[in-house]
């Protein structure tokens, strides 16, 4: 798995409480991956200038066709106006029928609770339970 350093926001040193967001992209197509990638390295270039953001990394599971981010914010609303970016709703809109996206945003107390994406994140699809169990 390959991600990018933590890249910090304008809300960086803001202690908590904090909402931590998880995103999960998986292409149906390996060609599409490079555009995808492409498109999520330019939107990281606004998040210095991001209202509430806190920081992220951008992750890429090139064998499972996976991109994602794991982004945190100062709250939900932060995350909401990224969200409804212009830009964000346009790479979405271009790539939404090209995959299966998963996302999931819990809170937390602070970025200590943060683990960075790596091969301990959960698999795509949760493991079928194997009979007798």
């Amino acid at each position: 798995m390959l991600r990018t350093r933590w890249i910090a926001g304008p809300a960086a040193g803001h202690p908590g409480p904090l909402v931590a967001a998880l995103t999960d992209y998986r292409t149906n197509r390996l060609l599409d991956l490079p555009g995808i990638a492409r498109h999520g390295l330019s939107l990281s270039r606004l998040w210095p200038t991001l209202p509430g953001a806190v920081g992220m990394w951008l992750w890429a599971d090139l064998p499972g066709r996976r991109v994602g981010s794991l982004s945190v914010w100062r709250e939900e609303d932060d995350l909401q106006a990224f969200v409804r970016l212009r830009a964000h709703v346009r790479i979405m809109r271009e790539y939404r029928h090209r995959g299966v996206l998963r996302s999931r945003t819990w809170q937390i107390d602070g970025l200590d609770q943060v683990v960075p994406p790596g091969p301990a994140m959960p698999p795509r699809r949760p493991a079928r339970p194997r009979a007798g169990h």
